[in-house]
């Protein structure tokens, strides 16, 4: 009898577990047909376009550029000058030096020719007390305020302080380890003027800046990453913007805009209650907390993606770094779906409740859970000797040839598209990350999750430390 039910058991197991893959990998074909269809359109539209008259015209709408900074003395010049020479008529840039430690507001002072002003500052989203402003004494600069704070210990308190000070009806959300593309801003606004629907935020692709090389901001010339680890993180970039949010864009259930590069409408964010500055997933909270307030006031709306690369980031370059940023991540999927757990499965909230959320639960929450279930009982099964293993085999194949199929036709597709690479040499140096990632890269996404998991069911106390920036590599002379 005991041994009937433990064949059941394993017969179940096995069944589900096939499911469970046919449904995911059938999802990531679904989202690669419509990602092609959806970055072709983009492509066409773009080639009829103009957009010097956006740059030309009075009436292109202001956009406030926000970039919190927390020690980061490193990168702090390079990423202002970049942000300061986007090529857009009206915009400004707020940098919130949110309580640094280090020489950062002293480098900034230095380098603009900063001198501290009186602001009418209006807090009408939540934030630690802020202390002084800075505006440049050098006319070259005069797009440029720095808000100096009490660290808030979040980059959401931070963003919502840069909210508050900002003098436009959009504002973008960026980092300072950032080098933004000249005609972000040109490229992210469109989707706003182009649809009927009320847009109320906008991304696009992020890559890895590590190994690229920058001059002045600017970055001139593009490499993959040499290191291992960054190198892994830029492919999962790759697969992540342009065969997954160029799909969900395309069906208008994009699930979050990156906290690295986002356009939003800042009268939604505000009426939502800006950024929670508990939150571990500030990017994806704010997201659901404006699309709430869109589905709860009835008002219909759009979230969109564009697949031009217009952010490189700098990335966690060792373990200890990458781990802590990947428990974070996890930990903040669990409280995402602690905190509103009403919009699942709810109506109310139209495709936010019946579309990303339910799919952000089953393949998104509870996959490291599947997995690590699974690796448990087989290691069992090993021992007990109650393997199937032809199916075993057949899935462990399967699952591996379809990731590297999908990681390799995202890098391919968006070289052959964009050719940010210099040589094919390049490229086919990424593709080649693909066989190795479900053995060294996947392990560590796998154990982070987790541990945010059990960090967040535990209540353990989160340190959020800083990056430990290296820098931009300089232009050879």
């Amino acid at each position: 009898m005991e041994e009937s039910i433990w064949y059941y058991t394993i017969r179940f197991y096995e069944g589900a577990i096939f499911i469970y893959c046919i449904t995911i990998f059938s999802l990531y074909a679904v989202l690669t047909i419509l990602s092609a269809r959806n970055i072709r359109k983009n492509i066409r539209l773009n080639s009829f376009r103009k957009r010097e008259i956006l740059v030309e015209s009075p009436l292109t709408p202001g956009i406030s550029v926000i970039a919190p900074a927390y020690n980061e003395a490193a990168t702090i010049i390079d990423n202002v000058r970049s942000l300061l020479t986007l090529n857009y008529p009206r915009f400004e840039v707020i940098i919130v030096n949110d309580g640094s430690t280090d020489d950062t507001l002293k480098k900034l002072i230095s380098e603009f020719r900063l001198t501290e002003i009186d602001f009418a500052y209006d807090s009408r989203l939540p934030s630690k007390p802020v202390k002084r402003f800075f505006k440049s004494t050098d006319k070259a600069y005069k797009k440029l305020l720095v808000i100096d704070k009490e660290n808030g210990k979040s980059k959401a308190d931070a963003v919502n302080a840069g909210i508050n000070a900002a003098a436009f009806p959009y504002f973008l959300n960026t980092d300072v380890d950032c080098i933004l593309d000249n005609d972000a801003l040109l490229f992210l606004i469109q989707p706003f003027l182009d649809e009927e629907k009320r847009v109320i935020a906008a991304g696009a692709p992020l890559r890895i800046a590590n190994s690229c090389e920058v001059d002045a901001g600017m970055l001139t010339r593009v490499r993959p990453p040499r290191a291992l680890l960054p190198r892994f993180q830029e492919m999962e970039y790759v697969r992540s913007f342009i065969m997954g949010k160029m799909g969900w864009s395309a069906i208008n259930a994009v699930p979050n805009v990156s906290g690295g590069l986002g356009l939003f409408d800042k009268e939604i964010a505000v009426q939502a209650g800006g950024y929670d500055s508990r939150s571990f997933a500030e990017d994806m909270d704010i997201l659901v907390r404006m699309g709430k307030y869109m589905c709860e006031t009835k008002e219909d709306y759009a979230i969109r993606y564009i697949p031009q690369t217009l952010c490189w980031t700098e990335a966690p370059h060792t373990l200890k770094v990458f781990t802590r940023q990947r428990v974070r991540w996890g930990r903040g999927l669990v409280q995402l779906f602690a905190v509103h757990r009403n919009v699942l499965f709810n109506p109310k909230y139209k495709k936010l409740g019946l579309v990303i959320f339910p799919y952000n639960f089953f393949f998104e929450l509870l996959a490291p859970v599947v997995e690590i279930v699974g690796i448990l009982l087989y290691i069992y099964f090993i021992v007990m000797g109650m393997v199937n293993w032809p199916f075993a085999i057949i899935l462990l194949i399967f699952v591996y040839t379809y990731s590297i199929l999908i990681s390799s036709i995202a890098v391919l597709w968006d070289q052959y598209t964009f050719r940010h690479y210099k040589s094919w040499k390049e490229v086919l140096g990424m593709c080649s990350m693909a066989f190795f990632e479900p053995f060294l890269y996947h392990p560590l996404i796998l154990f982070s999750s987790i541990k945010g998991y059990l960090n967040h069911l535990l209540g353990r106390k989160h340190k959020w430390g800083n990056m430990q920036r290296r820098g931009f590599k300089r232009q050879a002379a």
